[in-house]
């Protein structure tokens, strides 16, 4: 393995050495390029900038803080002595948002040094005081929009006049904010969401109490943080109901598309549905008893009781209404002899006794309807469908009405009713539904794709060079003469030559006798 490995390195020197300094050149730089691109991709990707999630803040709150970001594992960065907390840009919002849902922080304030960044040089102060003013409503407008369920909020805010007289205080020296949500419908903000609003716009503007603060929906419902709910219950209610049903319907709707999808191929089918859904609760209560064996109706045997009365002699005979002429309940003669025998057997038996509290699930799909609209395979002739498939989907749509549909006599419906809840039309779809596309980061997928291509571009570039060394060595192995072909261009020479060389081999092979034969000739020479 060693030797290879030499061999190896050896080649690949000798390759180098052959190269021309242009190419050397080229390589380095390419080299060089490439290193450089990769280091450029890892620094983009993981450098992280950092901005300011609280500033001005206590010990033991900055403590707090770092300790709830190290739970979230959320890396962070301490400045100002430990006062002011930075973290990733892109976390900033979220995290201002969770944590004041958890209240915190207690003291300090959200930084908002930044908004002097858009003063310009000789601006007034009333100039500059309404553009920070206008700054603070739109970034806290941002930070309640990233609460779950709020899609937009407006935020109005009223601040203190600040006198340059000394001692002067104004009538109102506290500031007030007014917020109006826009909530998701049928979306309900639960006790901690308000109160974390409540206590994030405390905190992100100074001198406002709790209490200057007033939060409505679009719908004028206004949240107390005092309650423990917030808006109208009857409003509340009913957009909750309204969801349940949007749900349902959205989730039929989505797996009869994917069947039908499946079967006449993408793009082919619109499902719509509607459903209707009996909110109605009710509670019972249910004594049952039952027999312990089913199948003979009978009870367990707790105790059995086998009485025998017997007697012989005179007055045994004439019971009580049953002479010929004897009338009812009257006592008959009891003269004679004669013999008096009962037997009575007695078991007591023991049921199952079943107490029940039924609460009643309070929502029940009484109706529902399937409208499919299906483009033939040719779109332009409805005929291409066959009736046969058309037959199948209305099978498939018959049967998810038939078991979904809540009946409460207990009856199925019959296939006329069923078959009128479910409609299937055939024609051209002229229109698609438009989805919003993804927003996505192409950079890395552009920096990583230029890698690629110069990484390309370097192997194809050594494979041409290396089939380019290969065929210049074997064009210079053709061109040296062969043992044969040097034998017939000795003999060709002439004697000088010859002689030449067989006294250059005599050097090369027996150098002792070369050197006597050179001394001879210097000899003779002298």
């Amino acid at each position: 393995m060693k030797e290879k490995v030499l061999a190896f390195i050896k080649r690949l020197k000798e390759l180098w050495l052959g190269l021309s300094k242009k190419k050397k050149i080229w390589i380095i730089g390419g080299a060089a390029a490439l290193v450089l691109a990769i280091v450029l991709f890892v620094l983009l990707t993981n450098v992280k900038q950092y901005a300011p999630l609280y500033s001005n803040l206590s010990t033991s709150e900055a403590g707090q803080i770092t300790s709830t970001l190290d739970s979230k594992k959320v890396p962070y960065k301490l400045s100002a002595g430990g006062t002011t907390i930075s973290v990733p840009s892109n976390q900033v919002d979220q995290l201002k948002v969770d944590l004041a849902a958890q209240g915190i922080p207690k003291t300090g304030e959200i930084d908002y040094s930044f908004f002097s960044q858009n003063a310009g040089f000789g601006m007034t102060d009333n100039q500059f005081n309404v553009l920070q003013r206008a700054a603070m409503q739109t970034e806290l407008a941002n930070l309640i929009s990233n609460t779950q369920g709020v899609k937009s909020a407006k935020v109005m805010l009223t601040l203190p006049q600040n006198s340059g007289w000394v001692g002067s205080q104004s009538s109102n020296d506290s500031a007030s904010a007014s917020i109006m949500l826009n909530v998701s419908p049928g979306f309900q903000l639960t006790s901690t969401q308000i109160n974390g609003l409540y206590h994030l716009v405390s905190k992100s503007v100074p001198n406002l109490p709790e209490n200057n603060i007033v939060i409505m929906d679009q719908y004028y419902n206004y949240y107390d943080p005092k309650s423990n709910s917030g808006g109208n219950s009857t409003l509340s209610t009913y957009n909750q109901q309204q969801q349940i049903v949007h749900d349902i319907e959205n989730n039929f709707q989505r797996r009869v598309t994917q069947m039908l999808t499946l079967m006449m191929g993408q793009g082919k089918v619109v499902v719509n549905v509607t459903a209707n859904v009996d909110f109605t609760q009710s509670k019972e209560k249910q004594d049952l008893v039952e027999p312990v064996n089913q199948q003979t109706m009978e009870g367990l045997a707790s105790s059995t009781q086998h009485i025998t009365e017997t007697y012989t002699g005179q007055g045994a005979g004439g019971q009580v209404g049953t002479g010929t002429n004897a009338v009812p309940t009257y006592q008959a003669g009891t003269n004679g002899n004669g013999t008096y025998q009962k037997v009575q057997d007695q078991v007591n038996y023991v049921f199952n006794k079943i107490h029940r509290d039924v609460t009643n699930s309070p929502y029940k799909i009484t109706d529902l309807g399937i409208q499919v609209m299906i483009e033939p395979p040719s779109a332009n002739n409805n005929n291409s469908l066959s009736q046969q498939r058309i037959n199948d989907v209305k099978q498939i749509l018959n049967s998810i009405v038939q078991t979904s549909i809540s009946d409460n006599q207990g009856q199925e419906l019959s296939a006329n009713v069923v078959n009128q809840k479910t409609s299937i039309t055939v024609g051209r779809l002229n229109g698609q539904m438009s989805q919003a596309a993804p927003s996505m980061n192409w950079w890395p997928y552009i920096i990583g794709g230029g890698l690629l291509l110069l990484i390309a571009g370097l192997v194809v570039w050594l494979i041409l060079y290396r089939r380019r060394a290969a065929s210049e060595e074997e064009a210079y192995v053709e061109d040296i003469p062969q043992e044969d072909e040097l034998k017939e261009s000795l003999e060709d020479e002439n004697p000088e030559q010859k002689k030449y060389n067989e006294i250059e081999k005599m050097a090369k092979q027996k150098p002792d006798q070369f050197v006597r034969l050179l001394r001879g000739w210097l000899s003779d020479e002298r």
